[in-house]
């Protein structure tokens, strides 16, 4: 069972360490830890994203801010209510970590096998760019499941836009950061960073098991 739900979720993620560990909670007496790395994009951007990991994995002389590793897990998802609001927050769990060897071609692989929870969204920029966003819910184990924010482009986006809440697909794709603004409720404007990942192959599994619909 362990076995499918991490072929349902997986995450390699390759980057730069940015931050300094901070404790964030403890399941079962085992302490878990957060930090932040910088990945790479092809445009020469980069997105920091939030990695969490346990005490049990920690190396100190390998958590130095400045440190390249690769890391390896799944996709986790889990509610933050703060101001009396329920925020979703993604960060990638951590189930190996070492100092990277600057191999990898991709530094930056999501692979998701999970069902649209909404119906999808799909719309255009006013420069004519089509985009559809999806949250996708992916099994765990022990009867949990991980929602993801999901956003297509393109053809990609025209295909994602079809579909129905139920339906079964998979995603290849990366998990990137975008920064926006948010105003409050006393009208003041705060910073914020969502995350969410950027599809690029999706296939929808057909319930028949007859055929995949791949785009």
């Amino acid at each position: 069972m362990e076995m499918d739900m991490r072929e349902n979720n997986s995450a390699s993620i390759s980057g730069k360490i940015v931050s300094e560990l901070e404790f964030g909670h403890e399941v079962y007496g085992e302490g878990f830890y957060k930090f932040f790395i910088e990945v790479p994009r092809l445009s020469d951007t980069v997105d920091i994203l939030p990695i969490t990991i346990s005490e049990r994995l920690i190396d100190r002389e390998l958590f130095t801010v400045g440190s390249l590793v690769d890391i390896s897990g799944q996709l986790r998802s889990y509610n933050n209510f703060s101001e009396n609001k329920n925020r979703l927050i993604l960060t990638i769990f951590t189930r190996e970590i070492k100092l990277s060897d600057n191999s990898m071609n991709n530094p930056n692989i999501i692979e998701l096998d999970g069902f649209i929870c909404k119906k999808p969204v799909y719309r255009t920029t006013p420069f004519g760019r089509e985009i559809t966003d999806m949250l996708v819910a992916v099994n765990r184990s022990y009867n949990k499941s991980d929602y993801i924010p999901c956003i297509a482009w393109g053809r990609n986006a025209r295909f994602a836009g079809t579909l129905e809440v139920g339906d079964n697909i998979k995603i290849t794709g990366r998990m990137q950061s975008r920064n926006y603004q948010k105003k409050t409720e006393t009208g003041e404007i705060t910073e914020r960073v969502a995350y969410e990942v950027s599809v690029s192959k999706i296939i929808k599994e057909d319930k028949n098991d007859e055929e995949d619909k791949e785009l």
